[in-house]
């Protein structure tokens, strides 16, 4: 590490030409292959896939998503001559575009269900030949404007569809505010311009290569839409906190006298060996999504861990050349005086931390007793969560959201429920099965929580296979509620059993509404799994970095504690609607399924950082001292510090995509600065000391026929070994922002 350091400086012309050409190439890359982020909720298995790959076999050139188009005339009906004449021309046109398989019309007899009793609402159905995630966002843009286009003074068009939500605009100001608040932390952490611009340089390089081959990638794995704004979210806060953190250190060693090589050699030597942990073990935990099985994941997982690593490797190489254009400028002007006039002696602990380390210490009981109860009083909220996808009663309601607007016109009309119906599917293999199958929809349409169903639809029999009953149930709950969730169990467990009563009839309840409830489900049902095993890698990790069991152990218990705050609070505002207006949610709804376990993900590898940053400085000071409560002080007395100044970026940098349109983003990255803030603020400046200092001689016991058999981590030396002889007694001294980790297990 200090010899790659030392060559970057060296060389820095050549490093930052080549992390340029690096990005140029990258952006070619992207630009020349192009990007396909959408993804289908789909997943084998479940009835839902199966009614799906039915009426894919059967019909191929209507088995895509289906999009509503949504008439509404403001005085008088849809039936009068002038607004069905337009309609009808629109409709013809909306035929003939691109993948457009199927248009179910208002106006003939099939759809006469489809025009509200007051007259003055209808709705078209557009089936299209692909799924959504094979549309592109210009065939969505034009799909959209084409339906819209006979838009009137007494005639309101609007489109209504996962196909529609593709061409919704979205909102990019979010990064640009988290840059901007980053940049306001790291002016105030270093007090000067240049250095708090240079870890901005080196992640916004690293990031936009990133960024460009995330793209590239998806055109080879499945990805959800909000992966690109999910790397950017992910990269810009470890990015910022990796360089920030090397970029302390070097200035340290400025500061104690060391030169310009010999300081980055230093850092790279303690804080690059720090960085390098702190990014695997991100990558760790995001990669862990692939043993969850969903393709999605696997993607988003892929994809992020990229969005980590480039930034790590830049905070590594790109950030030491940097550092040498700049020289003595990474220090501010008083530092600089004071190196001329010979202070090179800097105090090691921060004289308001090493107070508070003793008030803990002091009033350990009541203070953790405080902690914990907050903690608890956060994570309440998400034993009430709800996985699911919302509806677009949740889209925002700006004039430039049709789907919004095309929502609400169907619940006046018709109810919530028409925006997203369910389908009854059943393979049809003799002559008697179309009557049972017209029983069944019978039996539905009487079924509690259902408010129509259409005329039963018979799809020949293609080569090979066998004809498709199928039929529309439209509940009287919107797709998001509970009670659509009901609905769709009640009809597969009670409803079509019933109806069938023996006879030789298989029907399965499909659309899009029951794909997203089983997705929903079947992701809730791999959730324990995952955050065990993550709890368990977590454990086994830091037992072996820290030679204990009591630490990790609570540790573990730490993490718990930080991600359920977590999705305590994104409950708390996305689902029951509390201070929602803080973040700019319109309308409440379930919490996405993948959301839960991304955040897991994703904190569990930070909140490991800040575990090791703070036990890792403890730990060296219990090697020097042998005394439990003074190395807990001291540690907590110069790691304080590092941890509030690198969460607060990314704090500031999560709660800033709050701004985004995208709900999923805006609900991860409330969720994610929630967990870092009352990490560095509550678990690990209050409860985690208090708990050391409880918990006293036996927070480093660790059986000896266990500790023979671990092996023996060493993350961080002392020094570079190519260093000057006066540079190890110096280095023993470390700083509140640079002292990073030291582990040579117990002797």
């Amino acid at each position: 590490m200090p010899r790659l350091a030392r060559w970057c400086l060296a060389h820095r012309r050549i490093v930052v030409s080549g992390w340029l050409l690096f990005l140029v190439a990258a952006v070619f890359i992207g630009s020349s292959i192009g990007s396909n982020y959408s993804a289908s909720n789909q997943l084998s298995g479940t009835q839902s896939a199966t009614a799906q790959s039915l009426l894919q076999r059967a019909a191929p050139s209507v088995s895509g998503d289906s999009d509503q188009i949504v008439i509404a005339t403001k005085t008088g009906s849809v039936r009068q001559p002038e607004v069905r004449s337009s309609v009808e021309a629109t409709l013809a046109k909306v035929a003939r575009l691109p993948n457009v398989g199927w248009v179910s019309s208002p106006y003939t007899p099939a759809g006469a269900k489809q025009i509200s009793q007051s007259g003055s609402i209808a709705f078209a159905t557009v089936t299209f030949t692909k799924d959504v995630h094979a549309i592109s966002e210009g065939e969505a843009i034009k799909f959209v404007n084409s339906a819209r286009a006979s838009n009137s003074r007494n005639l309101q068009v609007e489109v209504l569809g996962q196909v529609a939500e593709a061409a919704n605009p979205s909102s990019s100001t979010s990064m640009l505010i988290g840059v901007a608040a980053a940049l306001v932390v790291l002016l105030f952490v270093f007090g000067s311009i240049l250095p708090a611009l240079l870890p901005l340089v080196s992640t916004g390089i690293a990031l936009g290569a990133a960024v460009s081959l995330i793209g590239a990638v998806s055109t080879a794995l499945s990805m959800a839409s909000f992966t690109s704004q999910l790397c950017i979210l992910i990269g810009l806060g470890v990015g910022i906190d990796y360089s920030l953190f090397i970029l302390s250190r070097a200035r340290t060693e400025m500061r104690r006298g060391r030169s310009i090589s010999d300081a980055i050699g230093i850092s790279a030597a303690s804080s690059g060996r720090t960085v390098l942990f702190a990014g695997i073990t991100v990558c760790i935990a995001l990669l862990g999504m692939l043993t969850v099985g969903v393709s999605v994941l696997s993607g988003a997982a892929i994809a992020a861990s990229i969005a980590v690593l480039l930034p790590m490797a830049a905070a590594q190489t790109l950030a030491p050349a940097l550092i040498g254009f700049l020289g003595r400028r990474v220090l501010t002007r008083k530092q600089r005086a004071a190196l001329e006039a010979g202070e090179v002696h800097q105090p090691e602990a921060s004289a308001r931390w090493a107070n508070w380390a003793t008030r803990v210490q002091a009033h350990r009981v009541g203070l953790s007793a405080a902690a914990l109860a907050i903690m608890v009083a956060l994570t309440i909220p998400a034993f009430s969560q709800r996985l699911g996808s919302a509806d677009a009663g949740t889209d925002p309601t700006s004039t430039t959201t049709t789907t919004h607007r095309a929502y609400e016109l169907l619940v006046k009309g018709f109810g919530p429920g028409f925006s997203g119906p369910l389908e009854l599917v059943a393979p049809v293999q003799s002559s008697s099965q179309p009557a049972i199958f017209s029983r069944v929809v019978a039996a539905a349409s009487h079924a509690p929580g259902v408010a129509a169903v259409s005329p039963t639809q018979l799809l020949p029999a293609g080569p090979g296979h066998p004809g498709v009953a199928v039929a529309q149930v439209y509940p009287t709950g919107s797709p998001q509620n509970a009670s659509t969730s009901n609905l769709i169990t009640a009809i597969r467990s009670h409803v079509i059993p019933n109806a069938i009563a023996g006879q030789h009839l298989t029907v399965y309840v499909g659309g899009q509404t029951a794909l997203s409830d089983d997705y929903a489900a079947q992701l809730e049902s791999k959730l324990p799994l995952f955050v065990g095993m993550v709890v368990v890698l977590s454990f086994l990790l830091l037992m072996v970095v820290f030679r204990s069991l009591l630490i990790p152990a609570t540790a573990a218990v730490m993490n718990l504690l930080s991600a359920g705050a977590a999705f305590g609070v994104i409950v708390a505002v996305f689902q029951w609607g509390w201070l929602k207006s803080l973040v700019g949610v319109t309308h409440t709804g379930p919490i996405p399924p993948l959301a839960p376990i991304l955040m897991f993900a994703v904190l569990f590898g930070l909140s490991t950082d800040y575990e090791v940053f703070l036990i890792s400085r403890i730990h060296e000071e219990w090697l020097k001292r042998k005394e439990n409560s003074q190395a807990v002080n001291h540690g907590q007395a110069v790691a304080g510090r590092t941890i509030t100044a690198l969460a607060a970026i990314m704090v500031v940098v999560f709660f800033a995509f709050t701004f985004t349109t995208d709900r999923t983003i805006k609900l991860i990255g409330l969720g994610m600065a929630t967990a870092i803030l009352v990490d560095a603020l509550i678990i690990r400046t209050v409860l985690v000391p208090a708990i050391m200092h409880s918990l006293g001689m036996a927070n480093w016991y660790l059986p000896r026929w266990l500790a023979r058999r671990l092996p023996r981590l060493e993350i961080e030396t002392d020094t570079d070994p190519e260093h000057d002889e006066h540079a190890r007694p110096l280095e023993r001294e470390s700083e509140p922002l640079e002292r990073a980790l030291e582990l040579t297990g117990q002797r």
